[in-house]
């Protein structure tokens, strides 16, 4: 099953409308959890590997409306990965200290070293969709809504990520596609089982009022800013079995064209190797 071909955001023909939160791409829940183990045992030598070499970072982003399944996503998907080599940061509502620079300025500390796998729960892109519906949280920045100033900002979230590309880090961004009906229902168990009521928000609950507000702002930015170098895929929700099962393959896939190697010593290493082989022979 190709779900990076499936999934990815081709902006030229892009629409939200035309992507199924309940889409199953054919195949069951059996199938699909067959082949999230296969993806999973590939995905822990992959980052291993990316880990040993040192040289280049995978940065993978996470937005979506609540309840989608963000961060029961990121826990499966990453469950069999060594920690060591994962760092997730989830961006929450900006410190005065965050407001005071420009709104690339948390993400670009919170980037992944070489060798690593950064996870972007939420991420720069709340700067052109939740402050997009609610543009009084401009106030705070010194700025005014306009037109002008989401095209500015797609821009500078452009040629970020393009310089992060051209610097040895692959940029990968899901949008967890929930209907508004399946998120009803999450956020009613949430509200109904004990073992969720700590998920439960009111304010969750209010932003459902601005629905259609924010489809039209996440359409817009995934089409103004998925490219070849950081793409977007719109990933169904509905179904969790498939939304974890595609997002592991689509990482695979990037992390497999990245192609990451062990390192391998040289001469002089492998001399010095030899000896102390030799010396543990001998004892």
């Amino acid at each position: 099953m190709d779900f990076e071909d499936r999934y990815r955001v081709r902006p030229k023909h892009f629409e939200l409308a035309d992507h199924d939160p309940r889409d199953t791409a054919g195949i069951d829940k059996d199938a699909s959890e067959e082949l999230r183990a296969k993806d999973l045992a590939k995905l822990d030598d992959l980052q291993e590997r990316l880990y040993a070499e040192g040289e280049r970072s995978l940065l993978v982003v996470f937005q979506a409306m609540d309840a989608a399944g963000k961060d029961g996503t990121i826990e499966h998907v990453m469950s069999g990965v060594n920690p060591q080599g994962v760092r997730v940061t989830s961006f929450k509502q900006p410190s005065k200290a965050e407001l005071a620079h420009d709104f690339l300025w948390r993400c670009q500390l919170a980037l992944p070293s070489r060798g690593e796998i950064g996870i972007f729960n939420r991420s720069h892109y709340e700067e052109v969709i939740v402050v997009r519906v609610h543009p009084e949280y401009l106030d705070a920045q010194g700025l005014e809504a306009s037109s002008g100033l989401w095209k500015r900002r797609y821009d500078a979230i452009g040629a970020w990520e393009r310089h992060l590309h051209e610097s040895g880090t692959r940029v990968v961004k899901f949008f967890l596609h929930v209907s508004k009906e399946e998120q009803r229902e999450r956020f009613l168990a949430r509200a109904e089982e004990a073992d969720k009521n700590w998920k439960f928000s009111a304010g969750d609950v209010a932003e459902r009022e601005h629905w259609d507000a924010y489809q039209e702002a996440f359409e817009d930015a995934l089409q103004a800013t998925s490219a070849e170098h950081a793409p977007w895929y719109v990933i169904p929700a509905d179904h969790k079995w498939l939304m974890r099962t595609a997002v592991a393959s689509i990482l695979v896939h990037h992390l497999e064209e990245m192609d990451p190697r062990f390192p391998e010593p040289s001469e002089a290493e492998r001399a010095e190797i030899d000896e102390a082989v030799e010396k543990l022979r001998a004892e």
